[in-house]
């Protein structure tokens, strides 16, 4: 669309709109930062125009004709939807950025060393990733002798020893038995929860019991 036909709210609607196109597609799209500036730009215009036409008004007791209060209510419902719109989209990346983060059962090197996923996040997000990692790994470690907080619920191992097959390497890990060499195409018998991380990551596939 071009910038002489675009409407206020309509670069706001575009962010809204790729979000449901990643929430139905199940993936995080790359952060778009030109849009998000944007829309920004836009509600600042949206102020700088409210302010302009209340100006004339903000002495006590005055009162705007009726031209006035429907331009003002139009900017500021505009401004108010425009935030709106951007808070819905930042919310569902991090909402994602969340899940993936479970979803690497909490490793967050293994998660920003994945470059297709970190060349779609933003720096800010980068940060917020970090900082989140800090506050779980705070808590994990008051429950670490009990639970480990970051495994898997959904699918709760029956045994406690379990044969898996090495996919990728991913070198020596310290477990119950000492350390192992994993390396790709191995097997081995080990304690699940020294290796559950592994597993979830997708290092490590159980291939017996």
């Amino acid at each position: 669309m071009d910038s002489e036909n675009r409407l206020f709210g309509d670069q706001a609607m575009a962010l809204v709109n790729e979000a449901r196109r990643s929430n139905a597609s199940g993936t995080l799209s790359k952060y778009n930062d030109p849009l998000v500036r944007s829309v920004c730009r836009e509600m600042r215009t949206l102020d700088i125009d409210l302010s302009r036409i209340t100006a004339d008004y903000e002495v006590e007791g005055s009162k705007p004709p009726e031209e006035v209060l429907a331009a003002a209510s139009f900017y500021h419902v505009a401004l108010r939807r425009n935030k709106r719109c951007v808070l819905a989209y930042q919310n569902h990346r991090l909402e994602k950025l969340k899940e993936l983060y479970w979803g690497a059962a909490g490793s967050l090197a293994h998660l920003l060393g994945d470059q297709d996923i970190r060349s779609r996040l933003s720096p800010h997000e980068i940060d917020f990733l970090r900082s989140y990692n800090e506050i779980v790994q705070d808590f994990r470690a008051d429950f670490e002798d009990v639970l480990d907080v970051v495994g898997d619920v959904t699918n709760p191992p029956k045994e406690l020893n379990v044969i898996v097959r090495v996919v990728k390497d991913c070198g020596t890990i310290q477990t119950e038995l000492g350390p192992i060499d994993f390396q790709r195409g191995q097997r081995f018998m080990v304690r699940r929860s020294d290796i559950e991380q592994l597993i979830t990551q997708g290092f490590l596939e159980i291939v017996g019991k």
